[in-house]
């Protein structure tokens, strides 16, 4: 394994450089040695996911057979088998360097697994236990690379993290979630704005929301700001050197949420993102913020303050 180790950890960072780029910008703020393994981690998620997302044309049934193909080498792995695999020994490394949580990992695999099968959540409390995998998991994986001063009490708000990153990403992304056959808006929350399935797919077609489902969208908006709420009171608990990359982090994946407002709460009009300027300013910002000073999002009457020492990722 430790042959492979440097192009694994070279895989891990390619795959989030070209797909995750907000985070890979928090990360750069990290020191250079814990960088590599936010990488592995991501890594990790990413080629799950792709499994899962990227080979829609293939049977379901072969789908399901890679996803447990890999997961079983993964498992292997932890039980010191040897991995032949592209990007798993900077994994597995990362795993055994900061003794993580293996229960994180199988966990996560669970959902990406019921990726494969559930199409809609009826329930916020269905959608929370599918985003306890895929969310909140991710979240107290990077804690001990994170590193805390007081790590039990910094739990709960790296899992509210996590919760608050997918929301933004599944209300964010309705339409792309719409064209793989899934939604991840419950549908009591559907029904309770009086919105179904085929208003969505006539929103998607016509590049337009109605205003009820406008409404809708800013209810999850609101749902996924209490999240980072939550979340807030634990960056002042990370170690120095962490603060200024999750401090980026929380603020421009916010500052998502912030653009979808912005455009009035349709998701279907445009791909909200963050500019590319004000994602640069926002980790600029985050280097130069003294310690306890509030996180702000750039952007006019839109802009949100929340106490810590932390920047958005």
């Amino acid at each position: 394994m430790d042959t492979d180790l440097p192009a694994a950890y070279a895989r891990c960072q390619e795959l989030h450089r070209r797909h995750g780029r907000t985070y890979y910008l928090a990360t750069r703020l990290l020191p250079a040695w814990k960088r590599r393994h936010v990488h592995a981690l991501y890594g990790f998620t990413r080629h799950a996911d792709d499994i899962v997302d990227r080979t829609g044309d293939l049977p379901p049934a072969e789908r399901a057979a890679r996803l447990q193909d890999w997961s079983h080498r993964f498992l292997a792995g932890l039980h010191g088998e040897p991995v032949d695999d592209p990007l798993l020994p900077a994994v597995l490394h990362t795993i055994a360097v900061f003794d993580l949580d293996r229960a994180d990992f199988v966990s996560f695999l669970r959902s990406m697994a019921m990726d494969l099968t559930v199409v809609a959540y009826p329930t916020y409390d269905a959608l929370l236990d599918y985003m306890e995998g895929s969310a909140a998991a991710i979240g107290t994986m990077m804690l001990p690379i994170l590193d805390s001063s007081d790590p039990d009490t910094a739990r709960e708000p790296a899992r509210q993290l996590g919760f608050a990153f997918q929301l933004t990403n599944f209300i964010r992304d309705v339409a792309e979630d719409l064209g793989r056959g899934r939604t991840y808006l419950p549908d009591e929350d559907l029904a309770k704005f009086e919105v179904t399935r085929a208003d969505l797919l006539a929103a998607k077609a016509a590049g337009r929301s109605t205003g009820r489902i406008r409404d809708l969208i800013e209810y999850e908006v609101t749902r996924a700001q209490a999240h980072y709420e939550a979340a807030a009171p634990g960056i002042p608990l990370l170690t120095p050197a962490s603060r200024a990359c999750i401090r980026t982090a929380y603020a421009l994946y916010g500052g998502i949420l912030d653009e979808i407002a912005r455009q009035g709460y349709d998701v279907f009009v445009r791909r909200a993102l963050v500019p590319r300027r004000r994602r640069l300013t926002v980790a600029a910002r985050a280097l130069l913020t003294p310690a306890g000073g509030p996180i702000v999002v750039p952007g006019p009457d839109l802009t949100r303050p929340v106490q810590g020492d932390l920047l958005e990722a």
